[in-house]
């Protein structure tokens, strides 16, 4: 017993040196590439493209991808939209046997007209799909994603001694409306190159200091369902409201009772979010309208909840207008949207403790930090075919560690994902995004 410890302790000894030496170098081979990462962060954040229109983004991350010998596979994805376009890239590389990691990047970009005053700052314009001319902004970080992923790419590429297995390199589109893993794997993904034992992502964070990497372990993000309500009623004279049926004075009352779902019905317990983010009736002051449109966007954990709340949302709405007198040929009509929602992340908890020790291994316990789950919604759990693959999804802090501090000190917020300022400090978040990505890579596949 007691040789047979000896022999585990030595093994462990020589596990941890060369695991050091392998950082070390890790780290000059990032130095290395980071120049020349710089210079493709900067031309991907000036050129941003709409979710399912990424034609020239895919088109790049393709090209770099087959230069690297990768075999790649261009124009996947079919929408349930007929309007957008199919710009899903998958890279395959082969490197004997082994397992099979997928790692996951977005390729689209926000209509937001960026702020940052910065001089590679987006000055794109493009019609969305309502046919508005709107600015066109990488404001959630996606470029810093993808230039992470094509350096972890080149790692791979450039250390074929330390890993065995297939790399699948994903470059995702339409994250931001929630369709892009799905049309993915309704276009045969997993089919076509293969499918994964491992779906790796991350994401910058515009509340963490450059050089922090993050993780939640179980339930990450949230479930989102899209929700339109079309508020009928009677429209006529706005001095004659007694000859009318209003349907802005009903939706005032629904966007107050939509409310009581989450502190009345539900328990405190389980998280969830009923936000009207858009509300659309009438053209002039003394008209009272016909109808009024009202946008939702619910966010919940569990199955059964999701699925109360979309139902109390089609009760109240049509509750209240029998108590206003609706017509029953003009009650409220209800659409959950097919195509703008997406599944809660469950990050795998026996995946995300075993990459924590990585990345507390190489960063220090101090810069590997445990977050609790948040609202926000993402589609890469998608992927994991409903806890089929194991998903883990890390962040990457984003924010130069004196902005922080000034922000706290002032106790003004800093500009957040989506923000028409929000400006990540690039460098080291690439360079963090690299490493984190490379080290927990190299872990499920490394010889």
């Amino acid at each position: 017993m007691f040789r047979r410890s000896a022999v585990v302790v030595a093994s462990l000894a020589v596990f941890a040196g060369g695991a050091a030496i392998a950082q070390s170098d890790l780290d000059s081979r990032i130095e290395r590439e980071l120049p020349a990462l710089l210079g493709t962060y900067k031309t991907l954040h000036a050129a941003p493209e709409l979710s399912g229109h990424e034609e020239k983004t895919a088109a790049f991350i393709a090209g770099e991808l087959r230069g690297l010998g990768f075999t790649v596979t261009e124009h996947l994805g079919k929408y349930l939209d007929p309007a957008m376009t199919g710009d899903g890239v998958a890279a395959v590389m082969k490197n004997g046997n082994g397992p099979t990691v997928l790692v996951r990047t977005e390729l689209d970009a926000l209509p937001v007209t960026e702020n940052t005053g910065l001089p590679y700052a987006s000055k794109a314009q493009t019609k969305n799909a309502d046919g508005q001319m709107v600015g066109v902004m990488h404001a959630c970080g996606h470029d810093i994603h993808m230039t992470s992923f094509l350096g972890t790419a080149r790692l791979f590429v450039a250390m074929k001694d330390r890993w065995h297995g297939t790399l699948i390199m994903l470059g995702q589109p339409a994250e931001e409306t929630g369709t892009g893993a799905d049309a993915l794997l309704r276009d045969n993904l997993y089919q076509r190159v293969g499918q994964p034992d491992y779906v790796l992502a991350f994401h910058d964070s515009s509340d963490l200091e450059s050089g922090m990497v993050a993780y939640a372990s179980g339930f990450a993000l949230a479930n989102i369902d899209s929700v339109d309500i079309t508020v009928r009623g009677v429209g006529g004279h706005g001095a004659m409201p007694d000859h009318t049926k209003d349907p802005i004075v009903l939706a005032a009352q629904l966007v107050l009772a939509l409310q009581t779902i989450v502190s009345r019905e539900l328990s405190p317990l389980d998280p969830t979010v009923v936000t009207v983010g858009s509300i659309h009736g009438g053209a002039k002051r003394n008209v009272i309208p016909d109808e009024v449109v009202l946008q939702l966007t619910v966010r919940t954990y569990k199955k059964e909840v999701r699925e109360h709340v979309l139902a109390s949302i089609q009760r109240i709405a049509r509750g209240l207008a029998i108590a206003a007198g609706i017509p029953d040929d003009r009650m409220p009509i209800v659409t959950v949207s097919k195509t703008e929602r997406g599944d809660a992340l469950y990050n795998d908890p026996a995946l995300t403790a075993r990459l924590a020790k990585v990345w507390e291994g190489a960063f220090g316990a101090a810069h590997v930090r445990q977050i609790p789950p948040e609202m926000v919604s993402e589609d890469v759990g998608h992927l994991g075919l409903d806890g089929k693959i194991p998903v883990v999804q890390f962040r990457i802090g984003a924010v130069d560690p004196a902005v922080l501090k000034a922000h706290a000190a002032s106790g003004t917020p800093l500009p957040a994902l989506h923000s028409a300022l929000f400006a990540p400090l690039p460098e080291p978040a690439i360079r963090s995004g690299i490493k984190a990505t490379t080290l927990a890579v190299l872990d499920l596949m490394g010889k």
